[in-house]
């Protein structure tokens, strides 16, 4: 005697004597698999295995910078505690005291055509400069960016905008893959209309001043008494 799938006991080996099921018939066969997608062209992040695409400048999951090779400062814990390392900049301390002017420059603002309105002119905002890398852009926590020069006001900005190096005498500045660019212009004259090639490092000399976004000039010198 034998059991048919349905479990009645049948004398038959072909089929059940009750139902008429076939004896033993195999499983049927599993649907082939879907055929797997093309691979995709991408470059896998040495922090966090993420896949970027192979141009990306900054890792799209924890800001891993591929062209300095520098991690990503950790964020705030949940609470609310920032950690030591929180707000330090990894690369080298400046031996000597600098500054950065931050001013709203309503000739660049018009030569933008921006859409944004302009804020209110005025005496500019100084920021310390401690460190001989100097990331400027704007501040995201869901990035991980928190740059030495916060921009966040202009929207013409980039997340990381652009990086003041040092070598603690002369200053370069380098475009980070902006969206509107980094212009360099002399302290005198028309305002500058070529941007700094991307990936390429000018130097900055005195007097110099750094146009991004909107609205904003950038200028670095060396901190006053007091400063």
């Amino acid at each position: 005697m034998s059991t048919c799938p349905a479990g009645h006991e049948s004398t038959a080996t072909d089929y059940c004597d009750v139902c008429g099921l076939a004896m033993g018939a195999p499983a049927a066969a599993a649907a082939p698999a879907a055929p797997a997608d093309a691979p995709v062209d991408t470059t896998s992040c040495p922090n966090c295995s993420a896949a970027n695409p192979p141009n990306a400048l900054f890792c799209e999951a924890c800001g891993y910078d591929f062209t300095t090779g520098s991690m990503p400062r950790p964020l705030t814990p949940p609470g609310g505690v920032p950690a030591s390392s929180a707000a330090e900049n990894p690369s080298p301390p400046l031996t000597e005291r600098w500054v950065a002017e931050v001013w709203i420059d309503p000739d660049w603002y018009a030569d933008q055509e921006s859409t944004d309105p302009l804020p209110s002119p005025g005496l500019p905002r100084v920021v310390p400069l401690k460190n001989t890398s100097i990331l400027i852009g704007r501040a995201s926590r869901s990035r991980n960016i928190t740059p030495d020069i916060d921009l966040s006001s202009d929207n013409g900005i980039s997340r990381r905008h652009a990086q003041l190096t040092t070598d603690g005498t002369r200053w370069w500045v380098e475009d980070l893959g902006s969206s509107n660019g980094t212009y360099v212009g002399d302290a005198v004259g028309a305002l500058p209309s070529t941007p700094v090639p991307q990936g390429q490092k000018q130097e900055v000399s005195a007097d110099d001043r750094i146009y991004v976004g909107a609205w904003t000039r950038i200028v670095v010198r060396k901190a006053a008494e007091g400063e």
